[in-house]
C-alpha cells in the first residue's frame, strides 16, 4: 500500500509540474498499439516496478447487442469464455463434440413441443426433457471442471474475473511476467475454440443469479423497472441478466451464434500493462492473437429512443428501504457537452463537500446518501443522468425528492462558486492519477479510450476538457436536460409492516450498476470461474 501511495504521488508531481500535455508523451514512449492484419487492436504500457503484468480484454458488445428473445446472452457467453475450449476443459473432445450435439437437437426437439400455443402432448414433452437430460448427462461425462482457471491459478494468476455490462464484455486478471507466452494462448485459445459445455447447468447459475439480484432484491427490481419505463424503443430497456423467460429458453446453439457475430478481432481491444518489454511481447502476442480469423464487423445500428416528452414514474411498493431515484435523458458519451456532465456528477456528489451530501446529509438530514451521475444504464449510446437518496426513518422520498429539486434549481439559476469550479478540476487530475496507479487500472483505462475514441490519448484530454468548461455551461446544460418532461422517476416505498426483508440492500451506494461480474459469485455457486453478476 505504501509502494502505491508512492507511485501515486509521484504521478501527482510529474501530473502537476510537467502538465498533462507532456505527460501525455511521457506515457507515448512507453506504450505500442498495433492493430493486427485480422483487426484485433493490441496494446502495451511497459512498466517495470514489478516482475507482473495485468491485461484486460475488451470486447465491444453487451447487453445491447442481445438479440430478441435472446436478453442475457452477452452476459450468458461471457460464462462460457471460462469453461474451457477443445483442448482444455475436456477429457476426449473427439468424443465429446458429437455428445454435445445431441444435447442441442435433443433440446430444440424439447423446445418446440413445450413451446407450442397449441396441441401441446405433455407426455411426449416429459419423454422429450428426460432425453434432452440424459444427452446432457453423457456429454458431461467428459468434462474436466474448471481447468481453465485451474491453470491460470496454478501459474500463479490472480485476481481472475470478467463482468457484462450494457456496452461490453470485459476479461482480466494478473499473472508473473514470465507467463506471458501462457497467458497469451490462454486468452486467444478461449475465443478461438470455445466450447459452449455445461451450457445449461450454467444457466441454471445465470437464473438463480437472477432470482438474488433481481426478483428478490427491491433495489434490483425497481432499476430494472425504471429503465424498462425510461427507454421505450432502445436496447438499454433490456435487463443485462436477462429476462426470466428468455434464461430458461435460449440454447448453446444460440451462445456459438452469438459469438460468431460479435466476438470478432475487430471488435476487440487487449491491453497489456506492467513489466513487459514491447519489443519481445509483440512477436508472441502477434503468433497467438493473429490466429483469430478475421470476419465482418458487426453492425452496430440500434433503435433511436425518441425525445420523452412527460414524465414517467415507476412506484414499488415492498417492505424494503425506501429510494428515490429520477433520471433524465442526455446524448452518449461523444457528446461536446460530456465534460460538462462530469462536472455536474462532481460538484453534486464528489465525498462530503458535495452539494447534495451536504444538504440532505449533512444540513438538513433527510438522507443517508445522496448523489447524481451519468452512465445509467451504459455510456455508449444516449443514456440517463440519474440522481438518487435514500431517505432517513422518518423521512419521505417526496421529501429528498424536492431537495433533489432545489439542488437542481441552484444549478439553473445561479452560477457555481470559484472554489467549486477549482475543486472539481483538481479533482479530474486526481482522479486520473488513481487511474494509472496500478497495472490492471493502467490496461483498463487504456483499452476502454482505445475502443471508444480509437486513440487511447482522449484518455488525459478528458482533463483539458474540463479546465474548459465554464460556469455558464453547467447553467445552460442543466436548464436543457433537467427539465420534468425529459424525467422518469423510479421510487420505493416502504409497505406496510415496515423494515428491509431478506435480500434487501441498504444503500449508500450507486444504484443501476449495469454490470454483471465474473468470478468469486460464480464460483460460490456452481464452481465454474465463469461467472455472472
Amino acid at each position: 500500500m505504501k509502494h502505491r501511495l508512492a507511485k501515486t504521488a509521484v504521478l501527482f508531481v510529474l501530473l502537476s509540474t510537467l502538465g498533462i500535455a507532456q505527460d501525455v508523451a511521457s506515457f507515448a514512449k512507453r506504450i505500442t498499439v498495433k492493430k493486427l492484419p485480422n483487426g484485433l487492436t493490441i496494446m502495451i504500457c511497459e512498466r517495470p516496478e514489478a516482475p507482473v503484468f495485468s491485461f484486460f480484454t475488451l470486447v465491444d458488445a453487451g447487453s445491447a447487442q442481445d438479440p430478441m428473445a435472446q436478453t442475457g446472452m452477452a452476459h450468458m457467453f461471457e460464462h462460457m469464455a471460462f469453461k474451457g475450449t477443445d483442448k482444455i476443459g475436456t477429457t476426449d473432445y473427439a468424443a465429446e463434440k458429437p455428445a454435445l450435439a445431441k444435447v442441442e437437437t435433443a433440446y430444440a426437439a424439447y423446445i418446440k413441443e413445450r413451446d407450442k400455443q397449441v396441441g401441446r402432448d405433455d407426455a411426449k414433452l416429459k419423454q422429450l426433457e428426460k432425453g434432452w437430460k440424459d444427452a446432457i448427462a453423457a456429454a458431461d461425462k467428459f468434462v474436466k471442471s474448471n481447468e481453465f482457471g485451474k491453470i491460470i491459478e496454478q501459474n500463479g494468476g490472480e485476481d481472475m474475473n470478467a463482468n457484462t455490462s450494457y456496452d461490453e464484455t470485459n476479461y482480466h486478471y494478473s499473472l508473473p511476467e514470465n507467463r506471458l507466452e501462457l497467458w497469451a494462448y490462454l486468452e486467444s485459445e478461449r475465443f478461438l475454440h470455445p466450447v459452449m459445455r455445461e451450457f445449461y447447468k450454467e444457466r441454471n447459475v445465470v437464473i438463480e443469479e437472477r432470482r438474488l439480484r433481481t426478483d428478490s432484491n427491491p433495489i434490483g427490481r425497481l432499476i430494472e423497472q425504471f429503465t424498462a419505463a425510461a427507454f421505450a424503443a432502445h436496447p438499454y430497456h433490456r435487463p443485462t441478466v436477462g429476462w426470466m423467460a428468455d434464461l430458461n429458453s435460449f440454447s448453446a446453439t444460440d451462445a456459438q451464434k452469438f459469438y460468431d457475430k460479435y466476438y470478432v478481432p475487430s471488435n476487440m481491444v487487449v491491453a497489456i500493462a506492467g513489466d513487459v518489454k514491447p519489443a519481445q511481447a509483440m512477436p508472441i502476442l502477434e503468433k497467438y492473437f493473429g490466429r483469430l480469423p478475421a470476419r465482418p464487423q458487426p453492425d452496430e445500428e440500434t433503435t433511436t429512443e425518441p425525445p420523452q416528452n412527460s414524465e414517467r414514474k415507476v412506484v414499488l411498493k415492498d417492505r424494503a428501504q425506501p429510494l428515490y431515484l429520477e433520471g433524465y435523458h442526455r446524448p452518449d458519451y461523444r457528446s461536446k457537452d460530456d465534460a460538462i456532465y462530469d462536472a455536474i456528477t462532481d460538484l453534486m456528489s464528489e465525498g462530503r463537500t458535495s452539494r447534495l451530501y451536504r444538504s440532505l446529509v449533512r444540513d438538513k438530514k433527510i438522507a443517508s446518501f445522496s448523489a447524481g451521475f451519468s452512465g445509467l444504464p451504459g455510456v455508449k449510446y444516449p443514456h440517463l443522468f440519474a440522481f438518487y437518496a435514500f431517505p432517513l426513518p422518518g423521512h419521505t422520498t417526496q421529501e429528498v425528492a424536492d431537495a433533489i429539486h432545489a439542488e437542481i434549481d441552484k444549478l439553473k439559476k445561479e452560477d457555481i462558486t470559484d472554489d467549486e469550479m477549482k475543486m472539481i478540476k483538481t479533482r479530474t487530475k486526481a482522479n486520473l492519477i488513481r487511474g494509472l496507479a496500478d497495472n490492471e487500472g493502467l490496461a483498463t483505462q487504456l483499452a476502454t479510450y482505445q475502443t471508444r475514441f480509437n486513440d487511447w490519448r482522449e484518455l488525459f484530454r478528458t482533463v483539458d476538457r474540463i479546465d474548459q468548461v465554464t460556469k455558464a455551461d453547467i447553467r445552460r446544460v442543466a436548464n436543457a436536460i433537467f427539465v420534468d418532461t425529459n424525467r422518469t422517476v423510479g421510487v420505493i416505498e416502504t409497505a406496510s409492516g415496515g423494515g428491509a426483508p431478506g435480500g434487501g440492500e441498504s444503500g449508500s451506494g450507486e444504484p443501476g450498476s449495469s454490470d454483471s461480474s465474473s468470478g468469486d459469485e460464480a464460483s460460490n455457486n456452481s464452481g465454474s470461474q465463469g461467472g455472472a453478476q
